[in-house]
């Protein structure tokens, strides 16, 4: 617990000297969110007339730091508590850390440069010479690597990923079905072109990445980046990436969708997937797509600080590095 505040207060006098304003968004949204597989928790909010409005608890700060981008702000962080439901385990808690920056006019590679100078500081505030996780190493002082999507997909499951995309980047389910059945890869006969790719993703690829080193998993699917914006050169493809140590997930960042009018299509299409799933959905945040239309470009990236401070200390479960756990 003393190695975290270290970390803690390392990664703060490091986001200072960079220039970076620390924010300190509600937590209390309209919307918790608007992906598919984010559950959040519901309240409601009594206002003076005694009428309740819904509220949520937010999953990410996310959406009120971009309104800050577009009210004028930069470069910003913040460490945050988010909350998110059906999530507990070794590397999950309902309540947990987050730390997200953002920068005004830069590429989002920059980030991938960021959160490896982060994972350093922790292994020197924890005096740790490698990350841990249940027997797997990973060497944070090592030039991280740089995998896409697709190549990974090839390497790890012998999937070619674009033989199920049309160049648009529209998906098609029965190309991966077909691809998971020549791989010898379980699926379910209603399984959704997500659904497949989550599958592949989490059972073959994310144990093989960050061993030894970071992986920077980049290049996702445009189907699976509803935040974030295309690749110029490859409307397939987004600028969002995934870091990785140890095979566990640290970090996700994009280039950030700024088009209102997508970026609708794009939650309304989450919140349809979402329905289907779970029979829910959150409301949409007009004050944030209203946002999005005078933001500029910016890129940003979110950080499980928690799971960052278990892999510098060696701790097995995300809740060992917490100071109080939530019941």
């Amino acid at each position: 617990m003393l190695a975290r505040n270290r970390i803690q207060a390392g990664l703060r006098v490091w986001l200072a000297q960079t220039g970076f304003t620390e924010v300190d968004p509600a937590i209390l949204a309209i919307s918790p969110g608007n992906e598919a597989h984010l559950h959040g928790f519901a309240t409601s909010a009594i206002g003076n007339d005694g009428v309740p409005q819904p509220r949520y608890l937010h999953t990410s700060p996310e959406f009120a730091m971009k309104k800050l981008l577009a009210a004028g702000e930069t470069r910003i962080a913040a460490f945050t508590h988010v909350f998110r439901n059906r999530e507990r385990g070794p590397l999950h808690s309902p309540e947990f850390t987050m730390l997200e920056w953002y920068r005004v006019g830069q590429g989002y590679e920059v980030l991938m440069h960021d959160l490896a100078a982060f994972v350093q500081l922790a292994a020197a505030q924890s005096g740790a010479q490698m990350l841990r996780f249940r027997g797997k190493t990973s060497d944070p002082f090592a030039p991280f690597e740089r995998l896409s999507v697709a190549d990974a997909f090839a390497s790890f499951a012998g999937i070619d990923l674009f033989q199920t995309m049309d160049p648009q980047g529209e998906t098609d389910a029965r190309a991966l079905a077909a691809e998971l059945d020549r791989t010898d890869i379980r699926r379910a006969e209603d399984d959704t072109w997500s659904d497949m790719f989550s599958r592949v993703l989490s059972q073959k690829i994310e144990p093989n990445l960050g061993l030894g080193r970071l992986t920077m998993l980049d290049h996702y699917p445009s189907a699976e980046a509803a935040l974030a914006r295309r690749v110029p050169h490859d409307p397939r493809l987004s600028e969002r990436f995934e870091v990785y140590a140890c095979g566990v997930e640290l970090a996700n960042g994009f280039g950030e969708l700024t088009n209102p009018a997508e970026q609708r299509l794009r939650f309304e299409a989450e919140m349809a997937e979402k329905q289907r799933i779970y029979g829910e959905t959150y409301p949409l945040d007009e004050d944030l797509l209203a946002a999005l239309a005078i933001m500029p470009d910016a890129c940003g990236i979110a950080l499980g600080f928690d799971r960052l401070v278990m892999l510098a200390t060696g701790a097995p479960r995300i809740e060992d590095v917490i100071w109080a756990p939530p019941a």
